[in-house]
């Protein structure tokens, strides 16, 4: 009776083990945990990252082969600056030329932020695992804003001018007695058009 108590534990114990084997493999898979993946890691370095985050995809030439295992904050000497260093995990199949430009982009235009590799042509000398490739620095929404902002600046006193009748443009458009010459030169162009092919003798 002892006997044939154990040996039924032992087949629910395996049926459990089973069952909890086969949902690891599916939480793993749904989350594209690439645990038994083939593959390498690289550092990319950037002074600034946009807010990606762990996990983001890591594309080549459009295509995914990765993600954002792990960023960290690292003090460079040469610069004088804190940098990022952001760990990717790439497949074994691809090959990043170290002429590569990588950078930080985005999925739409408030989407997700990912790091995208521009393959570059030089394939004599690939990026090895471990190394470094430094990145394009995305740029900051708050210089965007400036800029956009200096642009407005620029429009606005531009108008400001020309409705105060200053510059070429103030002038012409406000000013009779250039319009009136203007006219009149085209009359006179229209009544003379032999005038258009007239050159006047140079002095010697």
């Amino acid at each position: 009776m002892i006997f044939g108590k154990t040996k039924l534990e032992l087949k629910v114990g395996i049926f459990v083990f089973i069952g909890l084997f086969i949902l690891a493999v599916f939480v793993l898979s749904i989350g594209g945990v690439k645990t038994w993946a083939s593959g390498y890691k690289v550092n990319l370095i950037f002074n600034f990252v946009n807010g990606v985050k762990r996990g983001a995809p890591v594309r080549f030439a459009g295509v995914d082969v990765g993600e954002v295992r792990s960023i960290k904050f690292f003090h460079a000497p040469q610069d004088l600056k804190t940098k990022v260093r952001i760990v990717c995990w790439l497949r074994k199949d691809v090959s990043v030329p170290l002429d590569s430009v990588v950078w930080i982009n985005t999925l739409g235009l408030l989407g997700e932020k990912y790091v995208e590799i521009m393959p570059g042509r030089d394939y004599k000398n690939i990026l090895k695992p471990g190394h470094d490739l430094t990145g394009e620095d995305p740029i900051p929404m708050n210089e965007v804003m400036k800029e956009a902002k200096n642009i407005a600046d620029n429009i606005n006193i531009g108008v400001a001018r020309i409705i105060n009748k200053e510059g070429t443009v103030g002038k012409l458009l406000f000013d009779d007695k250039i319009y009136n010459e203007l006219e009149a030169a085209v009359t006179d162009i229209r009544n003379n058009p032999w005038k258009l092919f007239w050159k006047t003798k140079e002095k010697k």
